[in-house]
């Protein structure tokens, strides 16, 4: 199966109606800069109606791994392929937040800059958490990465009574906060 363009959407739960639990999870290859991969964080920002985040307790990170309701959780050892993973627990998540934002960025204070244009591959892909199987994965990402530090990889929302998976791919030169701004996130 071909991987899913940016832009591209599936209906998670007109697929699989018993789909309770999903991971979200990305992987990636460096390139020739080494030290990348030590310093990319995958997070998910929890976001209302209005598309902006329901709050800096709803930022779930290597820092913060569980949101304010449980509903979402950073997994501390990825499964499978997946450099690192987060798990939505769909039926949790409350009826306020509309969405939930999957980010991957460079988290370095380092004055090497590294970017995510210094990545050969990385792909973002969704299991079914109860057995792990493979539902959706996207194409590379990384063939449009540049000078951004911060990307939003896909995103997991409410469409009507169902829950669907959006690859986005947005890339922000600004890294975590343009990422921030954009969400309404204090960081």
């Amino acid at each position: 199966m071909a991987g899913m363009a940016r832009g591209a959407n599936v209906a998670l739960t007109r697929e699989i109606p018993d789909l309770r639990t999903v991971v979200v999870g990305v992987g990636w290859e460096q390139g020739l800069e080494q030290g990348l991969a030590d310093n990319l964080t995958l997070a998910a920002i929890l976001c209302d109606s209005s598309g902006r985040a329901t709050g800096a307790e709803d930022f779930v990170f290597f820092n913060q791994t569980v949101s304010s309701d449980l509903s979402v959780a950073a997994i501390e050892d990825a499964l499978g392929s997946d450099a690192e993973q987060v798990e939505i627990e769909l039926a949790a998540v409350p009826a306020q937040v509309t969405r939930v934002v999957v980010v991957l960025y460079v988290n370095e204070g380092s004055p090497k800059r590294r970017t995510l244009g210094q990545l050969r591959q990385c792909t973002v892909r969704v299991l079914d958490g109860s057995t792990n199987t493979q539902v959706v994965a996207s194409e590379n990402l990384a063939t449009a990465f540049e000078s951004e530090t911060a990307v939003v990889l896909g995103e997991i929302y409410r469409h009507g009574e169902h829950w669907k998976f959006k690859v986005v791919g947005q890339g922000y030169s600004s890294g975590l906060v343009g990422v921030a701004q954009q969400y309404g996130l204090p960081l």
